[in-house]
């Protein structure tokens, strides 16, 4: 590209130098000068060389690296507006030979870039462009940062915006979820003054990734919704793609499960159509989560090995770290805690080495639950209670009230199972107070039902009866609000648990209602329904008929009929494809 000339001439011609020992052959095509010839071809250079032919040599030096880099990551992500126009595989026999290719030139792509003046800035945008989104790609975030420098330094409107978009996506990746919201929203702002709709629905879809790591689901989806509307012409189908799983996954949290699985089935479809391997691999692994959620373990195993095998294609470390997260999540789900302990420890470790600060502390987070089951509660506790920390130092709010939900409920069963009861849960209380009150704020229904049900274990066996029967009515009312039956059935069991107690008309009536509505429960048996609820609803039925002693208070505790943690993992939502049980 420098000497202007075709491949078979250039490589005779640098035959001859490296003979004559004037260059060295490092590997392949690739030579090196000599310090010393450097500096003396450098002043050569200046001095003999025509201004306008050196420029114009760099351009054709930019325009090649940037054809090359570009088809690589074509190679990786698809046919997305991020890419140029032009498209050739330049002779990349596949995907693993061009990712190594762009390993042992990206730095020499970073100097050249270093030389770009006079250069036509469209081809510079092409080489940025790629360059940025293969240093996210490999987690090189100091590079990322030189190459921010060098467009900061430029100060040319587009290159600027290019690059700060990918510094704010990877202040994300980090963990610096307000500096990442602060960046994107400025880009956002950029790209709508230059009327520019396509970067402004990629940073608009980034931007609501952000919003969703910040538990803000409602603003989330508004800003990826707006994504989605400038992305409704056919040439932006690609980049629709990236946008519809980034929406499943916070419709998914939201409790929408139907349109989370529509959204992520036309999401795969679209990403197949445009190439992208990437694309593929993260649409899999939201599905693979999406199962879960639905207690479906064998189909979530088979999309996260999927999402996996297309990580390890496109070299993405931090996929391949969170997709064996999830693949450690779905033994705990299955039942298999020693081993989901030991895949999550290695997990936890993986996301340490790519220093993503979330992967950790949701890894951290399920460690403490699959510790839990093991029973080793003060392990449990040490690990959720870090993941805690984590998430409040990160301004997760989403994964700060999940940690308090688990943290509050085994830090109760931990100093229940040494005094025998509920009396001293004071701490747990102020736990599950502040994560209903984090759930409430981020519009979760679905944190903050059980929550309630939670909350009404610990008053019920502290003898607040009353607020105990109320607490399980909201979280009835929380259920029913986004159709998840599995959870309204625990609300109508435990509420009928405490009516003798709490009914205004006294122990008959209140047992009257309780042995009629537990008999409606028993009657309205359903796929979803938590396979443990059905015994505890005929036993309680039996204790009733038996009499309820008041003196001995609630007992549906002492005989371990309340909800696990199994209970809350999945929901019973119906998404008209495959459901999950219990």
């Amino acid at each position: 590209a420098l000497a202007g000339t075709d491949e078979t001439e250039a490589t005779r011609h640098l035959a001859a130098l490296a003979r004559a020992g004037l260059i060295d052959h490092v590997r392949g095509s690739r030579y090196r000068l000599h310090d010393l010839v450097r500096a003396f071809a450098h002043a050569r250079l200046l001095d003999e060389e025509d201004p306008a032919e050196r420029a114009a040599a760099q351009e054709r030096l930019i325009r090649n690296y940037a054809e090359l880099a570009d088809s690589v990551l074509r190679l990786v992500d698809g046919n997305n507006s991020t890419r140029s126009d032009h498209f050739s595989p330049h002779g990349f026999t596949s995907l693993d030979e061009a990712l190594r290719w762009l390993d042992d030139e990206s730095s020499f792509i970073t100097a050249a870039l270093r030389h770009a003046e006079g250069v036509d800035q469209a081809a510079v945008l092409d080489l940025l462009g790629a360059l940025c989104d293969y240093c996210l790609l490999r987690g090189d975030l100091y590079r990322l940062g030189e190459i921010s420098e060098l467009t900061q330094a430029v100060d040319q409107g587009l290159l600027v915006r290019s690059v700060q978009w990918r510094t704010g996506i990877a202040a994300r990746q980090l963990g610096e979820l307000d500096q990442a919201r602060a960046t994107l929203t400025s880009v956002v702002d950029l790209y709508r003054e230059a009327h520019h709709d396509a970067g402004a629905a990629r940073a608009l879809n980034s931007l609501g990734i952000t919003l969703h790591h910040q538990g803000n689901l409602t603003e989330a989806a508004a800003r990826l919704r707006e994504a989605l509307a400038l992305q409704s012409v056919p040439e932006l189908a690609t980049d629709r793609a990236w946008t519809m799983h980034a929406l499943a996954a916070v419709e998914r949290d939201r409790g929408h499960l139907a349109e989370a699985l529509d959204l992520l089935t036309g999401s795969l479809v679209l990403h197949r159509e445009g190439d992208s391997v990437h694309g593929e691999a993260w649409a899999h692994f939201q599905l693979g989560q999406l199962a879960l959620r639905q207690g479906d373990v064998p189909r979530a195993r088979e999309d996260l090995r999927q999402a996996l095998e297309r990580y390890g294609r496109t070299r993405d470390a931090r996929g391949e770290a969170w997709a064996l997260t999830q693949l450690a999540r779905a033994r705990l789900v299955a039942g298999d805690t020693a081993e989901a302990v030991a895949e999550l420890r290695r997990a936890a470790v993986r996301h340490r080495d790519n220093e993503d600060a979330r992967g950790e502390a949701y890894t951290l987070y399920y460690l403490g639950q699959a510790l839990e089951e093991t029973g080793d509660l003060d392990e449990a506790v040490r690990e959720l209670e870090r993941s805690r920390t984590m998430f409040s130092r990160m301004r997760d709010v989403y994964g700060l009230a999940c940690a308090r939900h688990h943290s509050a409920r085994v830090t109760r069963d931990q100093r229940a199972a040494r005094t025998g009861s509920l009396r001293n849960s004071g701490f747990a209380r102020q736990l599950l107070v502040d994560a209903r009150a984090d759930f409430q704020r981020i519009g979760v229904a679905h944190g903050e039902a059980w929550t309630c049900l939670e909350l009404a274990v610990v008053d019920a066996g502290n003898a607040r009866t009353p607020q105990a029967l109320a607490l399980c009515d909201e979280a009835l009312t929380l259920f029913t609000s986004y159709g998840d039956a599995r959870g309204a059935d625990w609300a109508r069991f435990l509420r009928g648990t405490l009516l003798p107690f709490a009914a205004p008309g006294g122990v008959e009536i209140g047992t009257a209602v309780a042995q009629e509505e537990l008999s409606a429960l028993a009657r309205s048996a359903h796929p979803l329904r938590d396979g443990k609820l059905d015994p505890y609803v005929d036993a309680y039925q039996l204790l009733l008929e038996r009499g309820v002693d008041l003196d001995a208070g609630w007992q549906a505790w002492r005989l371990g009929m309340v909800p696990d943690r199994h209970a809350r993992e999945v929901m019973g939502v119906e998404t008209g494809g495959t459901g999950g049980v219990g």
